[in-house]
C-alpha cells in the first residue's frame, strides 16, 4: 500500500516534507526565496513557512508520530 492510500503514512510523509523543507530553507535561504513562485520549488517554500511558523506544533506532531510508529 502506498503512502497516498494510508492516512498514517500520508501524515508521516507530510511531516517529513515540512521538516526537510524547513531545514533546506535554513541552509539555503536564497535559493528557496528566489524561486518561491516556481511551480517546482513553490510547494517546498510553503512547507518551509509552515515549519518555521508552527514549529512547536510540528515538533509535537513528530513526537506523536514517533510514538505511534513505535507502539503500533
Amino acid at each position: 500500500m502506498t503512502a497516498l492510500f494510508n492516512f498514517q503514512s500520508l501524515l508521516l510523509v507530510l511531516l517529513l516534507t515540512i521538516c526537510t523543507s524547513t531545514y533546506a530553507h535554513y541552509v539555503f535561504p536564497g535559493i528557496m526565496d528566489r524561486n518561491k513562485d516556481n511551480y517546482l520549488v513553490g510547494p517546498f517554500w510553503k512547507c518551509a513557512r509552515v515549519g518555521e511558523r508552527l514549529s512547536p506544533y510540528v515538533g509535537i506532531a513528530c513526537v506523536v508520530m514517533a510514538v505511534v510508529e513505535f507502539v503500533g
